[in-house]
């Protein structure tokens, strides 16, 4: 009697750290980060950056984005298979955010909505954004199987506040593609995303992050404590992971 009575408390101790413990949308990839086939990768991503700079100073961003993605389809390799670190870091984000269903969700700079589709399964309704025109157009080919998925040309960084909420934001590797980067711009942006959160509203804010001393570490920590620094903002974690820095903010309640 002793020992089941033992075994009882025991199991319901174990239920009740369970219970406790923060549950995410996904499990934490434990498998290695790349493949020698990634060398691949991080040359075509270089690349595509370095042609998109090129025309940016030429035509401005979007006509930049609008040659990539008409040159090639998925210029910057997120989904071809062959490439495991893409696939990775998507699952990696998804292990970061809490096992809810939310309800309307904003992803800016999707591109061909690669990362936006991964979301579909847990949101109500996903609004995928992107200045390329040639991007979105791609995205809705390839997104016709997720009736809850939008997607819009329409620019969303600095654009003034409507009367559209999200409970999630997510805002990865699209901050150093801003044209004429300053802190002060930054701050702005911060404040407009804080605005189209509800209260209780999660931001995801991703960007490269690779030695912490180089030049685009530097710049992704400084971008990352802008967020942080925004009072209509609270630091809910941080994750540092390979070649990337993860911020996840929080609206407060009121």
């Amino acid at each position: 009697m002793l020992k089941f009575e033992s075994e009882s408390n025991t199991q319901q101790t174990a239920a009740a750290v369970s219970a406790a413990k923060p549950q995410y949308l996904a499990t934490e990839p434990r498998s290695f980060f790349m493949t020698v086939r990634d060398i691949g990768f991080w040359i075509r991503s270089s690349r595509a950056d370095a042609r998109m700079s090129r025309e940016r100073h030429e035509h401005g961003a979007a006509a930049a984005f609008d040659g990539l993605y008409s040159r090639s389809a998925d210029p910057y390799g997120a989904e071809l298979p062959q490439y495991r670190y893409q696939q990775r870091k998507y699952d990696s984000l998804l292990s970061m955010l809490p096992q809810r269903r939310f309800q309307s969700v904003l992803d800016i700079g999707c591109g061909r909505g690669a990362f936006t589709r991964k979301l579909a399964p847990y949101s109500a309704e996903i609004l995928g954004t992107d200045i390329s025109e040639v991007a979105i157009a791609q995205a809705r080919m390839l997104s016709k199987s997720h009736p809850n998925i939008q997607y819009s040309s329409a620019p969303m960084l600095e654009a003034p506040a409507t009367e559209q909420r999200f409970d999630l934001i997510v805002l990865a590797d699209t901050l150093y593609y801003t044209e004429a980067p300053s802190a002060e711009r930054f701050e702005t942006i911060s404040h407009n995303i804080g605005s189209r959160l509800v209260p209780g509203g999660l931001l995801l804010l991703v960007n490269h992050y690779f030695f912490g001393i180089d030049p685009a570490s530097r710049a992704t920590r400084m971008t990352h404590d802008i967020f942080r620094a925004n009072p209509e903002l609270t630091c809910v974690a941080e994750h540092r992971r390979a070649f990337f820095l993860a911020t996840l903010l929080q609206r407060p309640q009121m």
